[in-house]
């Protein structure tokens, strides 16, 4: 009995095993879109995995891909379509999980202006934050109603897209948050209208994503990643006002009506199996990468990403 009370005494006083740590590069400052990552930290999911996770919000929205492809950080959160173009300008990443699993750009215009469909815009101005994936995206959609790219005025208006539109500086603009600009807009009191991309002939695909260098990567951390972030979701979707509760408290600037609204609207849309991915979606939206001209030439599907928890 001695002996165990003594092994038990040594045992207590033995520290906690350390924590894996990892390095989250955000794709921009905290907004609901991000909602399983601070769940997962708030509640403690994270830790349960043995991680601690740094956060970071970065200052040029464009560097998280790079950084980690430089192996400055573990993860990035990016996007599907730009994933494509960097892997064929020669960046070593891959997509390792989805955050939100459906497209949330779309074709913006003023729900009372003059644009009813995408074929007013032939010679009117597109105001646009991002140049590349979009002009494939206006492409197709434009033109499925006869319009040509070649009609329209690109306005690059970085990131004041719906500020743009409502001031009459351009009559739509490509690149809006159907989860946050749509609401934006008709807070202020001038709604906005959608045309939803994904119903105007582009192919689905996973707004964000979570990407990390092939070479570099720690799989079986990222596969704890996952599972933390994998069961942050399962409770926003069971607990939504709860979880919104939980993310609002970190910050003052979320507790507004924009994020409270944009919070709703995204939560149907987070990835419910992160770690998973639907191949076929991946391959579709590299043939229309190519189709535009926007690539030369078609990469696998396992060159694009991978299942880390199979690893």
């Amino acid at each position: 009995m001695k002996h165990l009370v003594t092994a038990l005494a040594l045992l207590a006083a033995t520290p906690a095993l350390a924590q894996d740590k990892m390095t989250l590069l955000l794709d921009w400052f905290i907004n609901p879109d991000h909602g399983p990552i601070i769940v997962a930290q708030e509640k403690g999911y994270f830790a349960e995995q043995g991680l601690t996770v740094e956060i970071v919000a970065p200052a040029d929205p464009s560097a998280p891909p790079r950084l980690v492809a430089a192996g400055q950080a573990d993860l990035a959160v990016s996007y599907q379509p730009q994933l494509h173009l960097q892997i064929h300008e020669g960046l070593p990443l891959k997509r390792v999980g989805t955050l939100v699993a459906t497209p949330l750009n779309c074709l913006l215009v003023l729900e009372n202006g003059p644009i009813k469909s995408p074929a007013d815009l032939k010679g009117k101005k597109i105001g646009f934050s991002v140049a590349g994936v979009e002009e494939a995206i206006l492409t197709t959609v434009l033109g499925k109603y006869g319009v040509a790219l070649s009609d329209v005025e690109m306005i690059n208006v970085n990131f004041s897209l719906s500020p743009a539109l409502m001031s009459g500086q351009v009559d739509a603009v490509i690149g809006a948050y159907r989860n946050f600009e749509l609401n934006q807009m008709d807070i202020e009191g001038e709604p906005g209208r959608c045309f939803y991309i994904e119903e105007e002939g582009v192919p689905s695909y996973d707004e964000l994503i979570y990407v990390a260098n092939p070479d570099r990567m720690d799989a079986d951390k990222i596969a704890r990643f996952l599972e933390a972030t994998e069961k942050a979701t399962q409770f926003i979707v069971n607990n939504p006002e709860a979880s919104w509760e939980i993310f609002a408290a970190t910050s003052p600037e979320l507790q507004d009506e924009l994020n409270k609204r944009a919070w709703a609207d995204t939560l149907p849309r987070f990835a419910l199996r992160p770690a998973g991915f639907d191949a076929g979606r991946y391959a579709r939206f590299e043939a229309f990468l190519k189709d535009t001209g926007l690539i030369d030439s078609v990469n696998p599907v396992s060159a694009i990403t991978i299942d880390v928890s199979a690893e």
